[in-house]
């Protein structure tokens, strides 16, 4: 079916020639000499305006033309006489391929993302979501395009683990046991021999350990997949089901990684500008005046490097009450990393070297033997918006390390044995994709950067 995407029209108009457009109406005006129908695509944030000639068409046909409704117009592309658009169709057939009666929940008027949450089948047909959309795409190819031209290699890391990543605990159990009739071992346990896998399965919460494998074979690698929490977390921030990013390097050390995740962010927020700034003038517009100024200013500055302790003295010399108190051994808090971000440097940061004791078994140990090669970079709006570090290489420190937190031998051997043959330095990062998506949008809830997102008491669509 021959059809010309409106994009393509907005970016190279062939003025006075025959055009195919399909696509969904948004709004329909006009009186009984003339019809304008906003018409949109999905392939730009821009509707294109089809005009129909009331001498040529009936009040019947046009009749069906609602909002919501989707057509297929062939006719004469000219210039437009109307303000607001600089080029129209001037309609001479019209095919309707679906109708949508006053029950579509999206008509001409204001709804908001709380609505349009519970619509989310439906949402991505709103400017909105469209331009939200079409940003998210456009970063995952930045992100394919940055490694790939870096000589990275994508790697598939699997969804069902047996091993807990974090060592949180908070993981989805994957089984085929029925669970009203558990089978049983004779001290009364569940029996997982006779679960699909022989064993305790879940989904995954991060692709790292398994990427250090081919980190250590291939060189460089990085994964872009689904991870999956369970934490009871209904905050603007959080979600169940959401994409990482994880690059993983061998003979990179500290300084590596955060020249590597410093250059990928600002790849990443340029390469959207380049290609989607109408879109994201659109939600600069509409949700937050300050957006392109904030994306601008990443990319022209330089990002501060310094360690936990000197953020942690910053913080505590700055009076600013808090609600959650600072002090060295504390996990920092989003207020903490955006103070430091948006009120004493007012540019992004990356904080290094943690406490050993507030961050996962397998980051390298400095000689001080308190704090850990760590590394977060924070953004402004956002706070933390990659973690990461230098990875333990020494196989000693490390199983020392995992037998003080109790991490089960029976999860780790394979782990460890990238440090017993041929280890190597190597370093590594990870990316929640969707709040790189909400700074670049400009969006405040997580849950408007994904196209069905997966929350506590909430799995619809």
């Amino acid at each position: 079916m021959k059809r010309t995407k409106i994009s393509d029209i907005f970016a190279a108009p062939a003025l006075d020639t025959t055009v195919d457009v399909m696509g969904w109406v948004r709004t329909r005006r006009g009186n009984k000499y003339v019809q304008f129908v906003a018409l949109n695509d999905g392939s730009t944030i821009r509707n294109l305006q089809i005009v129909f000639d009331m001498s040529r068409f009936s009040d019947e046909q046009l009749k069906p033309v609602t909002t919501g409704s989707s057509i297929h117009v062939r006719g004469k592309l000219v210039e437009s006489q109307g303000k607001g658009q600089s080029v129209e169709v001037q309609a001479e057939e019209l095919t309707i391929f679906g109708t949508a009666d006053e029950t579509y929940p999206l008509q001409k008027k204001g709804h908001t993302l709380e609505f349009l949450r519970e619509k989310a089948h439906l949402r991505p047909r709103t400017n909105t979501f469209g331009a939200v959309l079409r940003v998210r795409s456009a970063l995952a190819f930045a992100i394919h395009k940055f490694f790939q031209d870096k000589g990275f290699f994508y790697l598939n890391t699997p969804l069902i683990t047996a091993s807990d990543c974090e060592g949180a605990g908070a993981m989805f159990q994957v089984t085929t046991l029925p669970l009203n009739d558990l089978p049983r071992t004779d001290d009364g346990a569940v029996d997982y021999s006779r679960d699909f896998f022989g064993k305790p399965t879940a989904l995954t919460v991060s692709g790292q350990l398994e990427g250090e494998l081919g980190a250590t074979a291939l060189g460089a690698i990085y994964t872009f997949g689904p991870t999956f929490r369970a934490e009871n977390s209904n905050t603007p921030r959080h979600l169940s089901e959401f994409w990482m990013i994880e690059p993983e390097m061998a003979f990179y050390d500290i300084t590596d990684n955060m020249d590597l995740a410093e250059e990928f962010v600002k790849y990443c927020i340029r390469y959207a500008l380049d290609t989607c700034r109408d879109d994201i003038e659109f939600l600069a517009e509409h949700y937050d005046k300050e957006l392109i100024g904030r994306l601008e200013g990443v990319l022209k500055q330089d990002f501060v490097r310094l360690t936990y302790t000197e953020g942690v003295e910053i913080l505590e010399k700055s009076g600013r009450k808090f609600e959650f108190p600072v002090h060295w051994g504390t996990d920092l808090q989003s207020e903490h990393e955006r103070y430091l971000v948006e009120e004493h440097f007012k540019r992004p940061v990356i904080l290094t070297d943690y406490p050993k004791d507030i961050k996962a078994f397998y980051m390298k140990q400095n000689p001080d033997g308190r704090t850990v090669r760590a590394m977060d970079v924070l953004f402004p709006t956002i706070g933390e918006i990659i973690g990461g570090s230098e990875r333990e290489a020494d196989y000693g420190k490390l199983l020392q390390r995992i037998e003080e937190l109790d991490i089960p031998m029976k999860d780790m051997w394979w782990y460890l044995d990238t440090r017993r043959f041929g280890t190597v330095p190597h370093s590594g990062f990870g990316l929640g994709f969707e709040r790189l998506v909400l700074f670049v949008t400009g969006m405040t809830n997580i849950r408007d950067v994904i196209p069905f997102p997966r929350t506590p008491n909430n799995a619809e669509f």
